[in-house]
């Protein structure tokens, strides 16, 4: 009890073992019968819940020996946990747990093992409605949950097997007439459902989502795969958005009397509502408690129901978040900027259409994978920056995961066997799915968005997004000189282009303070994540379910200014690397340099001939002080003015979080 009183993460995760320890105090077996389900996806009325782990790896960014060595351990190691095996292992540790000596485990395992699947299945099914019966009681009883269970035990043995050993007895006997003596075999845990995918598609990421949630026999898939709707939520006939041709004037004194006034359920005038005008455009109303983005993560607070996973609840009447997605990627920190896009995409995708945001627990893990380049060893450290960060703010992260990567590397470099019947050794698969059960702390990252106009006038701004880095460098080439004025003869032009900068200074007090300056530069880089400790100031930041984190929504942006010095031998230039911070930039090209954009160090997202851009914290996609009017139970109606605009944070999963 006394780590409940420490602060985060400690009394987070001590408040977590806890409600674990409680829970298999009442009723052994039970966190491990909950687990196998839920990994594995086995089908169970009284505990529904399903999870699976979405392996992510981009083919450009690492090897093809690496995916094929993944992959290999992978199908290795899921061969041996095929559905029918899993519920034995069910069976058999909810009995083993329960009966003790008394449950004769190798013969109980041998039945198992020789009966069909529609045998086991009912036994499965029998098993898991006893302990969750039990679990949810408010208080349970032992005796009736092992005479519940030793029926399930005695049925399965058969009468004989029932003679020779006492069910519910000290121990049975042998059919020797022996009594047993020797230990209960160890049941395996089998691990996670995994599945393997190539990062080459933009979308890919929603549209697994979207196949979880609706497997492909289910679901009819449409051009952007927006058909799905919400299970459990009742249909809103007044909430259908019509158009028809209007032949009045829209103004209410100008309506008909008794205009509002809705007909009878299945009258004619009501099948035929749908061609009519109405007296104004319905939304879908959502219960004044949700807010859409905050609620992504779960419900706020540290404390769950004991046996559900993290990150469950009902944000919406009658539906329930009955999967949990744990989308793992492997590689550097381009591929942490390719995650952030397709976070930021399904956030989008979610002010469109609200169908994964009630239903789907979306949990996001990292390990780093860099290509062992030994000439280019900085190049190396710099790929690797939030990883860096990672083993900085949590120690655990970085002796458990940060050291994977040289044994990545070692598995890929072993030849592939032919021989199926080789026991493949799966230590990284073990490493993962230790990350995967254990890493329940995120820290949360901020995301920027910059908007880039062109020196083609034509040309449309674009904006985009970025997690760890920016990096402009100025072009070789120029603009045309129509509309700038020219330069004085006698002035040198020097190295770098003139560049006007407008940002706002982060204070400690948050005050507003924006600060122009104009210099000749010969590029800059602009970066989220500090490059020490040291370098980390500002308050915290409480997200909601979330231990108190460092505040990292600050930009740290180094200039490398040119500066002109005169002397006997005439001008020369030097350089000098100036440091900042800010919360917000506006960066423009004052002569006929242009600038080359580089997001996330992804060569692949490069923006050439670029004359200005604005980097700003990248907001919720549908945030910001708006009104709506929510209609409760008893027909009153209530203003509720949502939150102001919140930033967008991406959590990635690590053990501890960042300890203060």
């Amino acid at each position: 009890m006394r780590s409940l009183t420490l602060p985060a993460p400690y009394c987070t995760v001590a408040l977590d073992c806890a409600i674990r320890l409680k829970t298999e105090a009442a009723v052994p077996g039970t966190l491990y019968q909950r687990l196998v389900i839920a990994e594995q996806n086995l089908t169970s009325e009284l505990y529904p819940y399903q999870e699976r782990v979405f392996l992510f790896v981009d083919p450009e960014l690492v090897s093809p020996s690496v995916c094929s060595a993944l992959l290999l351990e992978i199908q290795a190691a899921q061969e041996q946990q095929t559905p029918e095996a899993c519920m034995r292992h069910v069976v058999s540790h909810a009995l083993q747990a329960a009966l003790g000596e008394a449950c004769h485990a190798g013969t109980l395992q041998r039945k198992l093992q020789a009966s069909p699947r529609l045998v086991l299945e009912r036994y499965f099914h029998a098993v898991v409605a006893a302990v969750e019966q039990m679990a949810s009681e408010p208080s349970p009883s032992r005796e009736g949950h092992l005479e519940r269970l030793e029926e399930i035990y005695c049925s399965l043995l058969g009468p004989a097997a029932a003679a020779r050993g006492r069910c519910g007895g000290k121990r049975l006997l042998l059919p020797s007439g022996d009594p047993l003596q020797d230990q209960l075999p160890s049941i395996p845990l089998p691990s996670p459902h995994i599945t393997f995918h190539l990062w080459t598609d933009e979308d890919q990421l929603w549209k697994e989502l979207v196949l979880f949630l609706r497997p492909r026999s289910q679901l009819r898939l449409s051009a952007d795969l927006e058909a799905l709707d919400l299970q459990g939520v009742p249909p809103d006939r007044e909430s259908a958005r019509t158009s028809v041709l209007s032949t009045d004037s829209g103004i209410e004194r100008d309506l008909p009397s008794g205009a509002d006034e809705l007909p009878s359920t299945g009258s004619p005038e009501m099948e035929r509502a749908g061609l009519q005008r109405k007296g104004g455009i319905k939304k879908r109303v959502w219960p004044p408690d949700i807010l859409m983005p905050s609620s992504w993560d779960g419900p706020p607070g540290l404390h769950r129901r004991t046996g559900r996973p993290s990150g469950d609840g009902e944000l919406l009447p009658g539906v329930s978040r009955l999967h949990t997605a744990r989308v793992l990627v492997l590689g550097d920190d381009r591929m942490l900027g390719r995650l952030a896009r397709a976070y930021y995409a399904i956030r989008k995708r979610e002010t469109q259409k609200f169908c994964l945001t009630p239903r789907l627990s979306l949990q996001l893990y990292y390990i780093p994978v860099l290509a062992p380049e030994k000439p280019a060893a900085s190049r190396h450290l710099e790929l690797g920056e939030l990883a860096t960060f990672l083993g900085r703010a949590d120690p655990w992260y970085e002796n458990t995961i940060n050291t994977l990567c040289p044994a990545i590397h070692k598995l890929a470099e072993m030849p592939l066997s032919l021989n199926t019947s080789r026991t493949i050794d799966p230590f990284i698969l073990d490493v993962i799915t230790y990350y995967i059960r254990m890493g329940t702390q995120p820290i949360y990252f901020q995301i920027y968005t910059v908007k880039i106009f062109f020196s083609d006038l034509s040309q449309d701004p674009a904006e985009d997004i970025f997690l760890t880095e920016l990096k402009v460098k100025i072009q070789d080439s120029k603009i045309p000189r129509d509309g700038f004025s020219p330069r004085r003869r006698g002035v040198a032009e020097g190295p770098g282009a003139e560049l006007s900068i407008c940002y706002q200074k982060a204070l400690l007090s948050h005050r507003v303070r924006e600060v122009t300056v104009s210099l000749r530069a010969t590029g800059l880089v602009l970066k989220t994540l500090a490059a020490s400790d040291n370098d980390v100031s500002g308050p915290t930041y409480c997200p909601p379910a979330a231990a108190p984190v460092t505040d990292h929504r600050c930009l740290n942006v180094s200039v490398t200014e040119v500066v002109k010095t005169s002397n006997l031998a005439g001008r020369s230039f030097s350089t000098v690397t100036n440091s900042f911070r800010t919360a917000s930039i506006q960066i423009q090209s004052q002569d006929q340099r242009l600038l080359t954009l580089s997001l996330d160090k992804d060569g692949r997202r490069t923006f050439r001939d670029v004359v200005r851009f604005e980097v700003a914290p990248c907001l919720e996609p549908c945030s910001g002080a708006q009104k709506s009017k929510v209609l409760i139970s008893h027909r009153q109606e209530m203003e509720r003015t949502k939150a102001k605009a919140k930033p967008l944070l991406m959590p990635i999963n690590t053990f501890s979080g960042i300890i203060q």
